[in-house]
């Protein structure tokens, strides 16, 4: 009997660990694993280009930024939005070559060679999702990684968040994805 039950347990073991099916991702997007140590365990792919990435939200989203953070891992830096709200967003990220607000118009002076715009898509203004917002630095820093300079404002206008990412490189590959419980919008940047 206790034979018997050795191989059933550990078949059974395998067959739940196989079941994380958390990982959301898009077309010309990167997905990664859904894990809550966004840093150290989510596996992620190498920045594969430096062109524009979209990706549209869930017909239910109304997400509203509560965190950024910044770190690294081999060969990219990590930059991440923790989402508080409904839904999954959406996303356009793409290089520019001034950080212009929209609604005013205001140049936002961002530090860095190149400058990554971020528009999370499905985004709703905290009143509307319930949910406090980030209220960090304006920059969000982290000095021991070297390749981002600053994440800038996290501003909402029209149903989309804004954001600039000053990225002290010349337009390296990037790429992006989501990762749930709790849902992020993850962006890594090659590095050297």
């Amino acid at each position: 009997m206790r034979n018997t039950l050795v191989p059933i347990i550990a078949v059974t073991a395998a067959l739940i660990a196989g079941c994380d099916d958390d990982a959301d991702s898009s077309s010309n997007a990167s997905s990664a694993t859904s894990t809550t140590g966004t840093f150290v365990d989510a596996p992620a792919p190498a920045p594969g280009d430096a062109g524009p990435k979209r990706a549209t939200p869930s017909s239910d989203a109304g997400v509203t930024v509560t965190d950024i953070r910044i770190g690294r891992q081999p060969g990219f830096a990590r930059v991440v939005y923790d989402l508080g709200g409904a839904g999954s967003p959406g996303w356009i990220v793409q290089y520019t070559d001034r950080a212009v607000q929209d609604g005013s118009g205001k140049v936002v002076d961002v530090a860095g060679q190149s400058i990554l715009e971020v528009r999370i898509t499905g985004s709703a203004y905290p009143f509307d999702s319930g949910v406090t917002p980030y209220s960090g630095s304006d920059p969000a820093t982290n000095p021991d990684v070297p390749g981002v300079a600053g994440v800038y404002r996290t501003l909402v206008f029209e149903g989309t968040t804004q954001s600039f990412i000053g990225v002290n490189l010349d337009r390296p590959n990037f790429s992006v994805s989501t990762l749930n419980n709790p849902t992020r919008l993850v962006i890594d940047i090659a590095t050297p």
